[in-house]
């Protein structure tokens, strides 16, 4: 049985896998959603937690990033490399060691983020912005309601990365119309790049279709 661990991105939190979670479950599969909400965490503190979910895993497992969670099962899968067989990303930011998410986003977006949380009071956090940042319309008052603020040092953090990584398959899933160069992003760190119609939390909006390309990624279809 193979385990999908799904981490959800920024703002976010495990509830944003719970459309997909039993269509993988009805196809076989075991899924493990570590949560990275909660205190003034960074990466690394993020990668820790789904390396220790990793370690629950008797057998190789897929990781799988949406959004920023692609730095972190990145850095997570070099870290326990022997433990990881594929790596998804779905609209997720890549790169080398060294790499952030400000370092990889354009510039118009670092600076209203860091606007955002000097606007927050403490400029340590992130208000959760307006779902429409996420192409969610129909059901913007449920995501709203559930959307949190996100640490600023968790974009400002740089990967650890020995290489490990890079041996590990992976597929970068990116959503069309595409709202900032996943494909390109992706394809740069060596992954196949695989379209899919939907908005960047496609995973609430078309739950079926992104368990389907999930699966078919490793070979599982």
């Amino acid at each position: 049985m193979t385990t999908f661990v799904l981490v959800h991105g920024a703002w976010h939190g495990p509830w944003a896998w719970d459309r997909v979670v039993p269509v993988l479950t009805a196809a076989g599969a075991r899924t493990l959603t570590p949560d990275l909400q909660g205190g003034d965490h960074g990466l690394h503190d993020h990668a820790e937690a789904v390396v220790a979910a990793i370690d629950t895993v008797h057998d190789d497992c897929v990781l799988v990033g949406h959004s920023y969670a692609g730095l972190v099962v990145r850095e997570a899968a070099d870290a326990r490399p022997g433990n990881v067989g594929h790596i998804v990303l779905v609209d997720g930011w890549a790169g080398g060691d060294g790499a952030s998410l400000f370092s990889l986003a354009p510039d118009f977006f670092v600076e209203a983020m860091r606007k955002w949380a000097e606007a927050n009071g403490d400029g340590r956090s992130i208000p959760s912005p307006s779902p429409d940042l996420f192409g969610v319309t129909d059901e913007a008052e449920w995501l709203a309601a559930r959307l949190v603020p996100q640490p600023l040092r968790a974009f400002t953090e740089t990967t650890r990365l020995s290489g490990a990584v890079d041996r590990i398959p992976g597929t970068a899933v990116h959503c069309e119309p595409q709202v900032f160069p996943f494909r390109e992003i992706g394809a740069s760190v060596g992954y196949r790049t695989v379209p899919i119609d939907g908005p960047h939390d496609v995973m609430v909006a078309d739950p079926e279709g992104i368990a389907r390309v999930i699966l078919e990624a490793p070979g599982l279809e």
